[in-house]
């Protein structure tokens, strides 16, 4: 297949070279063409490039620039084959809620490892099961290994290693939840304002939400699920009844992660804005306090599109930062004010004080840990038996 190419600049844009290959098409015979923007013109001749080698092996250009969603949706009953119905069904229900969503405008070429990496661990963070991901790691490594064999990529990129380990580690809340945190109210300001300066229409719903839920410790799901009636304005008290999860047929409220409700109290930097909520929602008892711009559920997903959340947080300086890390940050903030140990868990929803403690200060661990080392000293030496009265005269001498 013989292909023509070209290389267009449009100044004023964002991404200013338009690269266009064409070719005549071997079956229909007629002339067809696909074309992409890029930032730079190499990138444009690179992309170039990666189709005429590609057509050198017999691939269409049309087939080498489709996305991962339009190839996988055609090629998902040859991808699947060999399967039982009950294994094909979570298969397919991972695609169509989670690969799709995340990873489907890319195209195949452009299915990395790394984006691979993030999407799984973005999964991980909205609350999703073990086997759930398994599941969904499963059907995309089917997809991505039928690609390999149509000659659009070489290697597999969806055989990713150490998702389980970054599974248990959102499970305990971190090995060192406190090196997360953000550093003070100040920062978490200039978050929840560069986040809604970033986000389509500057909407402040999305400052709104980053704010409580630092404020709150509470989980993206948690503040999705909150109800005007879950809220005692009397005595700022947020029982935690619930939390938005992905799950067939779209998002729903379920049970909070721990299965019980526990309560939460509401500082004063955080009361107005609770406050302007319940006044914007009419407050009526059963309104979400928290919704997108057009009343939608929120999810750790919707959140950091819809404010560009990595490239927000890089342009700050906190590289690492993810959503379930203000979590992390209104643990932290509450553990260096004092507040109690067996109250934090509490807060928290914790199952295990382990994980409760890992948010305590470093120098407050070391003193406990000293406290501890007297009492096995005063246990060993209760053991052991009197000394003799010669060595006690002889000590006595000394």
């Amino acid at each position: 297949m013989t292909l023509s190419e070209d290389v267009e600049h449009r100044p004023g844009r964002k991404l200013p070279y338009k690269a266009r290959v064409r070719w005549i098409d071997p079956q229909t015979k007629r002339r067809r063409s696909v074309a992409q923007m890029h930032p730079t013109q190499d990138a444009a001749q690179e992309w170039i490039d990666s189709l005429l080698a590609s057509a050198a092996r017999g691939i269409n250009p049309a087939t080498a620039t489709q996305t991962l969603a339009e190839y996988g949706d055609s090629h998902m009953t040859l991808a699947l084959r060999g399967l039982e119905p009950k294994t094909t069904d979570p298969y397919l229900g991972g695609w169509r809620l989670r690969v799709v969503p995340a990873l489907g405008h890319l195209p195949v070429t452009m299915v990395t490892n790394g984006a691979v990496d993030r999407a799984t661990y973005a999964w991980i963070a909205d609350g999703e099961g073990r086997s759930t991901v398994k599941n969904t790691l499963a059907v995309l490594v089917r997809v991505m290994e039928q690609a390999v064999r149509d000659g659009l990529i070489t290697t597999n990129p969806a055989r990713i290693k150490g998702w389980q380990r970054q599974y248990q580690l959102a499970e305990d809340e971190l090995d060192d939840p406190r090196s997360l945190a953000l550093r003070d109210w100040a920062a978490l300001q200039e978050l929840a304002t560069a986040l809604v300066a970033r986000s389509h229409e500057q909407y402040p719903g999305w400052g709104d939400v980053v704010t409580f839920a630092a404020c709150t410790a509470a989980r993206i799901g948690e503040v999705s699920g909150v109800r005007v009636q879950d809220i005692d304005l009397r005595n700022w008290i947020w029982t935690v009844r619930r939390q938005t999860t992905p799950s067939p047929g779209g998002l729903a409220d379920k049970n909070t992660k721990g299965k019980t409700a526990r309560r939460v109290p509401l500082i004063e930097e955080v009361r107005p804005l609770v406050a302007q909520r319940v006044l914007v929602v009419g407050g009526r008892p059963d309104a979400r306090l928290f919704t997108g711009p057009r009343g939608g559920r929120i999810t750790t997903a919707v959140l950091r599109d819809a404010t560009h959340w990595d490239e927000v947080v890089h342009s700050l300086g906190y590289d690492h930062l993810r959503r379930h890390d203000l979590r992390h940050t209104g643990l932290t903030w509450m553990a260096d004010a004092g507040v109690p140990l067996h109250v934090l868990r509490l807060i928290a929803g914790h199952g295990s004080l382990p994980t409760t403690q890992r948010y305590l200060h470093p120098d407050l661990h070391t003193v406990m840990q000293a406290g501890r080392t007297i009492s096995t000293h005063l246990t060993k030496s209760a053991a052991l038996p009197p000394p003799s009265p010669g060595l006690s005269a002889t000590l006595r001498r000394l």
